[in-house]
């Protein structure tokens, strides 16, 4: 029986993440009214964007380290009222010099959130492996839950206030949550007794196993950050749905992953390495003939199908990645989360020529292969650390 606080942890953790991924997802559908607003080309626009998303991707390597050495609960702690607030903000800017400077602040402070949520909770579950997969599974769906519906939460507040009330209430929705974290996280000290950002990013690039491990979910950032970028522009093409009924055809993936990470522990405990492999193929299938549906059920039967590889590869990873520096998860989580990031935004990149220059259908088939790959490298990679005469 799970102690029903770690239930209550992981909950209130996991509704941030999803706060804090939608955040971040709801300002795509929002660019064409901040464009009109401000009077700018949509170009410009994307300019609020980029710096959260560059500042995220920054500062996700700076926040590690600093919970390792002052404590995750106080560095969580600070990252959610900064983040509350300057989305809040993002309600009163005036040009887009104000709007991009508040989106930057929110995002390097947004960057502390994911992985130092996932370090906690790897603390929280560290001597039960299934528990604590089980227990990142149910958070990484709430994440991608998060920002699988954020565009249909954008839709609808924009459509019934403007692109500045869905920022307002993605910030009071995170304050709530900031206030309830304040109360409910035990307060613990660091784990290292000095902050040295060198020193602890290069005692982690000794350790092989970890660089595999953190490499692979690059993969998987690629593929599933990097595609699902695109889905609902192709999910909108295919359908001449509006923005609202897209959004509720992508959150079919979110539900996927909120329902999958309750049993990812369980079926690897019950499947073993073997997950990896056998869910990878479930994302191959799902994702590769994504291209080939025009009707909306078959769309969500691959995004349902994608979603469920992604969570039982996901949680698995990142688990044994904090079982493989068990002082130092801080600082894991941020080589896991700036890899599934920087993965997602180079896929991203990537894909937009692919589907500029191919189509759609060539983007989900990539992406398929990439975690497909993901499924067999994660595979190979557990055997070795469970077996270390079995070579890489």
């Amino acid at each position: 029986m799970v102690n029903p606080n770690l239930r209550r942890l992981v909950l209130i953790l996991g509704l941030m993440l999803f706060w804090v991924q939608g955040d971040n997802y709801a300002a795509s559908p929002l660019i064409v009214e901040i464009a009109k607003d401000f009077n700018l080309s949509i170009g410009q626009a994307a300019l609020s964007i980029t710096s959260y998303m560059l500042t995220f991707g920054l500062f996700t390597l700076v926040f590690g380290p600093l919970a390792d050495r002052f404590g995750k609960a106080r560095i969580i702690n600070t990252a959610a009222f900064v983040t509350a607030i300057f989305s809040c903000l993002g309600a009163v800017a005036f040009n887009l010099v104000s709007l991009s400077i508040i989106r930057a602040v929110n995002g390097a402070f947004a960057a502390a959130i994911i992985p130092v949520t996932m370090s906690l909770i790897g603390d929280a579950y560290g001597n039960d492996p299934k528990e604590a997969q089980n227990a990142l599974g149910r958070v990484f769906g709430m994440m991608f839950l998060g920002g699988a519906s954020a565009t249909a939460i954008a839709g609808a507040l924009s459509f019934f206030g403007s692109w500045r009330l869905v920022y307002l209430v993605y910030g009071i929705a995170e304050l709530i949550l900031a206030f309830m974290m304040l109360r409910t996280l035990e307060k613990q000290p660091g784990t290292i007794s000095k902050l040295n950002y060198v020193g602890v990013y290069l005692n982690a690039f000794k350790n092989g196993n970890l660089i595999w491990t953190v490499s692979i979910l690059f993969l998987i950032g690629a593929s599933v950050f990097g595609s699902f970028s695109y889905a609902g522009k192709y999910v909108s093409v295919t359908t001449g749905y509006s923005i609202l009924i897209v959004g509720l055809i992508l959150t079919f993936f979110g539900l996927a992953t909120v329902w999958g990470g309750r049993y990812t522990g369980i079926l690897k405990q019950r499947l073993g390495n073997r997950m990896l492999l056998y869910a990878g193929i479930l994302g191959t299938g799902a994702w590769a003939t994504m291209g080939l549906w025009g009707n909306w059920a078959l769309l969500s039967f691959s995004l349902v199908g994608f979603g469920l590889a992604w969570v039982l590869i996901q949680p698995v990873l990142v688990n044994t990645a904090q079982q493989l520096m068990p002082r130092q998860k801080g600082t894991v989580m941020s080589l896991v989360s700036f890899n599934m990031f920087v993965g997602g935004g180079i896929g991203t990149l990537l894909f937009g020529y692919v589907q500029s220059d191919w189509g759609f259908s060539l983007v989900f088939i990539i992406a398929a292969v990439l975690i497909f790959l993901a499924g067999i490298l994660g595979t190979v990679v557990l055997n070795h650390i469970a077996s270390p005469d079995i070579r890489l």
